[in-house]
């Protein structure tokens, strides 16, 4: 059960992010700024999005399109991350981890209240966390396994103890499994909320805007706008188009070939943000002929990466399981260059010298990247037929029954190595060693000694060409003068809107 839960949580989170797939990155962590004139505190900042949520129930429902806008907008955890994934306290003063790993204690801030006036007391934050350790329906709920027990020694203290140390624990608290929902509450949380953050739920006309109102009795500093309108423009053109008409004043994911009508317009900057986002070219490495290595290396081998990051227009390469704001990132380029003649050579020794397979790809990722591999494929004597499916469909045929040769998808999850860990996951992949050292860097205390576990496990499955990883995501925001603050890296999984000011001209 906590296997399929973690893996659903992660593909949620993939169908979430996937029409955010033409995204663009730079390599800094701060947010923009770009104001002119003063900012106008009863201002309406209004924002384009790609994906609308199902529902709002964070807690049932997992998703980027959920946590995009509510983590730290209206709901709030002990801790948070910022938008270089480091941690940071939040609804906690301050955190202490124990020398052996398995105590964490946290001090709340004073004067904490929900958006229906209730005082926030550790009670609130123990009775929100043994919701998710003891119920497997809550998001976040694998992520609790290790822990023992979750205490209140008062108002004010909230101590968690665990069975066996997990490096990743603390981080797993910045997300939904983190948030602290008021005891014994009724809220529906499909359609309403009562967080502690600094927004709250206006209004939301499903199929086209959720609107947020600045929360005035907010424990921190307040927002700097009174009101935020998401609009939801699910295609790319329309999207430029609202934001060229005066509609919009940020537009999130934008198209890279789109992009230069933004620039030109001389009404909007573009900023250029980095993500966690892996464009995975799964292997089926437990069937024949991706079972060899020689196989899968020479697949790897025949790709042009560079040519195909310059085709989508976006990206920046990746040639491992860990992205550059993961911990253990290390550049594998080495590994795989681009090399078609070695690649002909490996396919011969391996007997695959008129090689066909398949690749199955979710509908909604467009064609450039399946283009391309056909491409690159053919010059090496591979032919590629590509199966375009309904994401159900890959839910079922390459998710759940794991029956593919190879499959793309937009691997959106920070820190997700444990699923080239984890056998049963749809990569077929089972390699002991690998196993063994991401189980070790979860277990080592010291974070600098377990980057260095998860380094040297993602060189391994690296060297094992378990997978290919295309490119790692980035993603172009267009933004006008007037905002200042709009956050950069990482917002396609949550964008913290309380320091966004808008000013009037």
């Amino acid at each position: 059960m906590t296997r399929r839960t973690t893996g659903l949580t992660v593909i949620a989170a993939l169908a979430a992010s996937a029409l955010i797939l033409s995204a663009c990155t730079s390599s800094s962590p701060e947010p923009s700024e770009t104001t002119v004139g003063e900012p106008d505190p009863n201002a309406t900042l209004t924002v384009g999005l790609v994906l609308e949520p199902t529902n709002l129930d964070i807690r049932q429902t997992s998703g980027a399109a959920l946590e995009q806008i509510l983590v730290d907008n209206v709901y709030e955890g002990l801790v948070t991350r910022a938008q270089d994934n480091t941690v940071e306290p939040r609804l906690a003063t301050e955190f202490d981890v124990s020398d052996d790993g398995l105590t964490y204690s946290f001090t709340l801030n004073e004067g904490v209240t929900f958006h229906d006036g209730s005082e926030m007391t550790s009670a609130d934050v123990v009775d929100s966390y043994e919701a998710v350790r003891t119920d497997e329906s809550l998001q976040g709920h694998a992520e609790f396994a290790a822990v023992e027990s979750i205490e209140a020694p008062d108002a004010e203290t909230v101590v968690i103890t665990l069975s066996e140390p997990n490096q990743n624990f603390l981080f797993a608290l910045t997300g939904p499994a983190g948030l602290v929902f008021r005891s014994g509450d009724s809220t529906d949380l499909k359609t309403a909320e009562n967080g502690t953050g600094p927004f709250t739920l206006q209004k939301w006309s499903k199929g086209s805007t959720i609107t947020f109102s600045r929360y005035d009795d907010y424990w921190g500093d307040l927002a700097g706008v009174a009101e935020v309108v998401f609009e939801y423009i699910p295609d790319f053109t329309a999207g430029v188009n609202a934001a060229l008409d005066g509609s919009l004043d940020v537009l999130t994911a934008v198209d890279p070939n789109l992009a230069p009508q933004l620039e030109d317009s001389g009404e909007f900057t573009l900023t250029r943000g980095r993500t966690t986002d892996k464009a995975t070219l799964a292997f089926n490495n437990a069937s024949a002929p991706l079972d060899d290595v020689r196989v899968r290396e020479a697949l790897r081998l025949g790709i042009d990466h560079e040519g195909l990051i310059e085709a989508v227009g976006a990206g920046q390469a990746l040639y491992g399981p860990i992205p550059e704001l993961d911990p253990g990132y290390e550049d594998l380029a080495e590994l795989a260059p681009y090399d078609p003649e070695r690649a002909k050579e490996l396919l011969a020794e391996a007997g695959q010298e008129d090689l066909e397979l398949t690749l199955t790809i979710p509908n909604f990722y467009g064609t450039t990247v399946s283009q391309v591999l056909v491409s690159d494929f053919n010059a090496i004597g591979v032919t590629l037929e590509v199966d375009t499916v309904e994401f159900s469909s890959w839910l079922e045929d390459v998710y759940t029954n794991k029956d593919y040769d190879l499959s793309f998808v937009l691997h959106v999850e920070p820190r997700d190595f444990g699923n080239f860990a984890n056998p049963d996951y749809y990569f077929g992949y089972d390699n002991p060693e690998a196993q063994a050292l991401y189980a070790q860097a979860l277990a080592e205390i010291d974070p600098d000694a377990s980057a260095e576990l998860l380094a040297q496990a993602a060189r391994l499955v690296s060297e094992d060409h378990a997978a290919d990883w295309l490119y790692t995501g980035e993603t172009i925001t267009a933004v006008r003068p007037t905002v200042s603050g709009f956050p950069e890296d990482s917002i396609n999984s949550r964008i913290d809107l309380a320091g966004v000011t808008v000013s009037s001209d």
